[in-house]
């Protein structure tokens, strides 16, 4: 990420985005909530240096279009500066059009035992199980979903019942770990638990809803920096309707800790 020309009031950058984290042909939504992170918290950092030890700890995104992999720049404006909260909107531009929007609210991270958490959120166990469907360049889901060339990714075919050409509940788990040297770098790992929060198939698959689910709007909050070791991702619904659907995904780290969080409004597929 190399910096433009800025105005004091907006900090500008131009970035390139790799095919890698695409979904299809078009750049996937975790990604750009990240990357946009990644660019509030360069500004942020910059501009206010008393603010450093802060982090993103939500992120409200609007898809104003779809971004293709290649060129994009950033800008990024500074809404409110304080010692526990501070506002941070960063567009994400390509052609000249901003088709990413992302209101990002900063402050202190979790970094101590929680006071209160259930004993377990889940049964998943903490890494892949033997069954689990690895996404490999040659399989359906790696063809398609070519983050797994940026990280390790495997899903749970026990929910993912499509994959067998099965119905089942809009329910879906996975797992996901970036590679080590995104891993080992406390905001790279933290961005990467971000944009797993979106990593989740449309949960409408297991009902026999395939296609692109375009997002309406999403908001991701991040909660602590999560531990080495893979990620877990549930995903589950509320309602599914004939036009539109919501999709929570929760991420837990090797600990069993909530990491990340994410809530969207999609529309769905139309029936084939």
């Amino acid at each position: 990420m190399s910096e433009l020309p800025s105005d004091g009031e907006i900090g500008r950058y131009r970035a390139s985005i790799d095919p890698i984290w695409t979904i299809g042909k078009k750049l996937h939504g975790g990604t750009l909530v990240a990357s946009g992170a990644a660019a509030a918290t360069r500004w942020l950092r910059t501009t206010h240096p008393e603010a450093a030890a802060m982090f993103a700890i939500s992120a409200a995104t609007d898809f104003l279009g779809a971004p293709d992999p290649g060129e994009v720049e950033y800008e990024v404006r500074i809404r409110k500066t304080g010692r526990q909260i501070c506002l941070v909107d960063a567009g994400l531009l390509q052609g000249g059009r901003t088709l990413v929007h992302t209101a990002f609210t900063f402050g202190h991270l979790d970094d101590a035992a929680p006071v209160y958490a259930p004993d377990s959120y889940t049964d998943m166990p903490a890494e892949p199980t033997a069954d689990a469907v690895a996404y490999s360049p040659d399989s359906p889901m790696g063809r398609l979903v070519h983050v797994a060339e940026g990280s390790s990714v495997a899903i749970d075919p026990a929910w993912a019942r499509f994959l067998a050409g099965e119905r089942g509940e809009p329910r879906l788990r996975l797992w996901i770990r970036p590679r080590p040297g995104d891993e080992s770098d406390p905001d790279v790992s933290a961005w990467f638990a971000m944009m797993a929060g979106d990593m989740s198939p449309p949960v409408p698959m297991n009902l026999g809803r395939f296609g692109w689910a375009p997002t309406v709007q999403m908001t991701t909050y991040l909660r602590r920096r999560p531990a080495p070791g893979w990620l877990r991702v549930i995903a589950t619904t509320h309602a599914i309707g004939e036009r539109m659907f919501d999709e929570d995904q929760l991420v837990l780290d090797s600990t069993g800790a909530v990491v990340a969080q994410s809530r969207q409004l999609a529309l769905i597929p139309l029936p084939r």
